[in-house]
């Protein structure tokens, strides 16, 4: 299981991202203008560096919804491969079956 911090934390960062979206966007097409004069740019950057770091969307870690396990994350099912396997061999999954030969 992972902590419950962790999950926490990463579902904080979510909330950040999507209310700063617009505004580091905003900036960030002002800082990639290179008709804009220099200190505009500038002035951008800074406010850009302002921001919360957590705001910024590759902080977001794909996490499993049932243990918070960041890795082998299948985006499709949200879960990890050890979460899928233990609920498939339950048969919690519907349309999954243990295939044996």
């Amino acid at each position: 299981m992972a902590k419950k911090g962790m999950i926490e934390q990463n579902e904080h960062r979510k909330k950040l991202v999507k209310k700063f979206a617009a505004k580091r966007a905003a900036l960030k097409t002002i800082t990639k203008n290179a008709d804009a004069p220099m200190e505009e740019r500038f002035r951008a950057q800074l406010e850009l560096a302002e921001l919360p770091r957590n705001s910024s969307k590759v902080r977001v870690r794909n996490r499993c919804e049932v243990t918070g396990r960041p890795r082998a994350y299948y985006r499709k099912l949200k879960m990890s491969r050890i979460a899928l396997r233990d609920l498939g061999n339950n048969g919690q999954i519907p349309g999954i079956v243990k295939s044996s030969w």
